[in-house]
Formats: C-alpha cells, sequence, structure tokens
C-alpha cells in the first residue's frame, strides 16, 4: 500500500509546476494549461484524503466537480480568446 505522504508529494510537485507556470509565462495557452495543473493537484489531495479517510465517494465527488468547474474555465477562456482574435 502507497503511504499518503507519497500522493502529497507528487500533488505538492504537480501544484507548484502549475504555479510557476501561471507566475512566469505570459501566454494565455499556458496560463491556462497551468491553471489546469493546479486544479489536477486538488484532484488528487480530494481522492486521496478520501481514500485513507475511507470516505469512498466523497473524493471523487470533489474531484469530478472540479473538472467540470476546468472544463467550463477554459471552455470561457478560449471562447474570450477567440473573440479578442
Amino acid at each position: 500500500m502507497i503511504p499518503l505522504s507519497y500522493y502529497l508529494t507528487l500533488s505538492a510537485v504537480v501544484f507548484f509546476t502549475g504555479l510557476v507556470g501561471v507566475l512566469i509565462r505570459r501566454n494565455i495557452i499556458i496560463i491556462l494549461l497551468s491553471v489546469e495543473l493546479m486544479l489536477n493537484a486538488t484532484n488528487i489531495n480530494f481522492v486521496a484524503f478520501s481514500f485513507f479517510l475511507s470516505r469512498v465517494m466523497g473524493g471523487p465527488i470533489f474531484a469530478v466537480f472540479v473538472i467540470v468547474l476546468a472544463a467550463a474555465e477554459a471552455a470561457v477562456a478560449l471562447a474570450i480568446f477567440l473573440r479578442t482574435f
């Protein structure tokens, strides 16, 4: 069984990779991809804590909600990007 600290370390690495991408890059597409990385890091945390706290459906439900939120954010950002050009 993989310990919780491995999941949290993976999540932290993914989150900080996304954070660096948001803070350093100026390209809007790269910034959106970095925000997606940060949201995926939260999904890893939701599912890992749900598994280790024996709450079977709590984490995956929140993860699906975050995925839907990320898809809506990407659609709105793409529409704004296409409208400006």
